[in-house]
């Protein structure tokens, strides 16, 4: 069954969707396609994290991540090498067109999100911010804790 139109799980799906494909739009000139931001993300935060590692940082199988490090390496937006230490182990770094990349994905972000809460108070913000987390809670609780 469809949602309603009106229902707020349609709209907030559609809302995610409309954000989505517009910071897609801004970063496709960057060679940076939809997915891969969040391993951009992860990588400014720790280079050379191991493929097991970023795999379960931004919640990928591994097999698909490794589709989307080939895809990367080929833009040049990352590189594998293997660890000092283990040869067995393969580590991703960004690259200086990754870091670039990635300052045109935060800025698009920052710019699709100003547009979006255009018009809204810095309290709607915040009530919005904690009801979206509470919403996350509540889902990521298991179901016979929340009946609880």
């Amino acid at each position: 069954m469809q949602p309603f139109p009106d229902s707020l799980t349609h709209l907030m799906r559609h809302v995610l969707k409309q954000h989505r494909r517009e910071v897609d739009r801004l970063i496709h000139e960057y060679e940076v396609y939809p997915g891969q931001p969040p391993v951009l993300f992860r990588l400014c935060e720790q280079d050379g994290l191991s493929q097991r590692e970023l795999a379960q940082r931004v919640r990928l199988t591994p097999a698909t991540l490794t589709v989307m490090l080939t895809r990367m390496e080929k833009t040049g937006l990352v590189e594998r090498r293997p660890d000092d230490r283990d040869q067995r182990i393969s580590r991703v770094y960004m690259t200086a067109k990754g870091r670039a990349a990635l300052d045109a994905v935060g800025g698009a972000i920052r710019s699709v999100e100003q547009r979006a809460f255009a018009g809204f108070l810095p309290e709607e913000q915040l009530l919005l911010r904690r009801l979206l987390m509470q919403m996350q809670h509540n889902l990521d609780t298991p179901d016979s804790l929340a009946d609880e």
